[in-house]
């Protein structure tokens, strides 16, 4: 089935033969689909926080933060921005202002990058944005997303403000961003453009790091009739196997606790009141957790099957009220062996559409991990992968049809063993840039504006 030249390529990936040919298999024969009990709810399984108690989880993180944890913001950002101008792409193919073209050329001045387009109308200031400043081929990452009086702001400064108000521990801010190959020093410059400015502002230290998805990471394609789908000098086709591969780039990190969150959902500074209120709440709870579990583990009389359930990972999920935003939810799924969890799903992932109309909330991605044991050693978090929930989805590539193989995602099926607790947290923390048009929302712009 495969060629020396093949080898050759899959060793260069770090790639063995057997981990090929069972990737082929998968692709051919897909996955078995899971056994969902029901979403997860507010009577079942989510928490919804009194006034007291949240006050309760935030005091306990900033006494867990006095105490010198390692704390780290993880954020996947290797992104590409492309898919936010799909429609102003469409605009210069075809000349045809469409009505999100046309949304986007009457709101030009409220764009926090709508200064470097004044004086320009139409494709000019389409083609311009795109080409001329790389809008069309940057990260969504360094993008400028926030106008304020005297500056404007990408996402990955916003995170840096973020993790200076929450996640600042003896004085220290730890970030580490996931990117491309290619768009590394990019990132690299921007931070180092604002890092000294913003450390003085904040009175903290960042201590910033990177990492890219591995080669190894990749997986293979097969065409319609199952063999594997080949370039067009012969060479076997990998594809990146999709935010599920990160979680090797989680792995590898040295933390007491992590919060992950999307690189494009973050707010100005007039409306972070409520991300920091609820990250601290959030965090609070997967300590009160985590101390609860420890305090177990020591018990004599636990079984060693108990003993097994408890010595997991840790995480604590934000989840908020379903008002027809795309993405997954918390739901309640049974295992192979009898045993019930809570499970993050993508709408890819369940087959029965009635489950996800019954599902009242949905997944923001807003998580706080904890990933060590009770004696302070990292977990080797690839142990608590379901591998059946990875998934086979149509693509094409020069026209031809193929089947790509898409890993477990990092928050579902990459952590679909850990132990987990969903939290109710308000619609207000959410906050999401799928489209370059999300920026006129009000939440995005300068309180004086309000374009939608």
């Amino acid at each position: 089935m495969f060629t020396n030249e093949d080898v050759q390529q899959l060793s260069r990936r770090g790639i063995t033969v057997e981990q090929a040919t069972e990737q082929l298999r998968q692709l051919r024969e897909g996955f078995p689909p899971l056994d969902i009990i029901a979403p997860a709810s507010a009577k079942n399984g989510i928490l919804r926080l009194s006034k007291e108690e949240q006050d309760e989880c935030i005091s306990l993180w900033k006494s867990y933060l006095a105490e010198k944890h390692d704390v780290v913001k993880f954020v996947p950002a290797s992104g590409a921005a492309s898919r936010m101008f799909k429609d102003l792409f469409a605009y210069l193919d075809s000349g045809e202002e469409t009505p999100a073209a046309s949304e986007f050329l009457a709101a030009l001045p409220n764009f926090a990058f709508g200064q470097q387009l004044e004086g320009k109308s139409g494709q000019e200031a389409v083609r311009f944005l795109l080409e001329d400043m790389h809008y069309g081929r940057l990260p969504k990452g360094l993008l400028a997303f926030h106008k304020y009086r005297d500056t404007v702001r990408t996402p990955v400064l916003e995170h840096m403000v973020e993790g200076a108000w929450y996640a600042a521990s003896d004085g220290v801010v730890r970030l580490h961003f996931t990117v491309s190959h290619e768009h590394l020093p990019l990132f690299r410059h921007h931070i180092a453009e604002h890092l000294q400015p913003m450390e003085k502002k904040y009175g903290v230290r960042y201590d910033i790091t990177f990492s890219e998805q591995s080669p190894s990471t990749d997986t293979l394609a097969i065409n319609p009739d199952g063999t594997p789908f080949r370039n067009a000098d012969g060479s076997l086709l990998f594809r990146p196997g999709g935010h599920g591969a990160l979680i090797y780039n989680l792995n590898q990190l040295e933390a007491d606790i992590v919060f992950i969150k999307n690189i494009d959902n973050v707010v100005p500074d007039r409306l972070k009141k409520d991300t920091v209120r609820w990250k601290q709440i959030l965090a609070g709870v997967l300590v009160a957790e985590q101390q609860r579990v420890f305090s177990l583990l020591a018990h004599p009389s636990l079984t060693d099957e108990e003993r097994e359930r408890l010595s997991r990972p840790i995480r604590v999920c934000g989840v908020v009220k379903n008002v027809g935003e795309p993405g997954g939810g918390p739901f309640l799924v049974r295992e192979a062996d009898g045993s019930t969890s809570y499970q993050i799903l993508e709408s890819s992932q369940i087959s029965d559409p009635s489950l996800m109309a019954k599902s009242t909330h949905f997944n923001p991605v807003d998580l706080v991990c904890a990933p060590r044991d009770v004696e302070g050693k990292p977990y080797d978090l690839t142990q608590f992968v379901d591998p059946l929930t990875a998934f086979v989805s149509d693509k094409s590539k020069d026209g031809k049809p193929l089947r790509a193989l898409e890993l477990p995602g990092l928050w579902n099926g990459a952590m679909a063993r850990w132990n987990t607790i969903f939290v109710e947290v308000p619609i207000s923390t959410f906050n999401p840039v799928k489209t370059v048009n999300d920026l006129l929302r009000p939440q995005h712009q300068p309180s004086s504006v309000s374009n939608r």
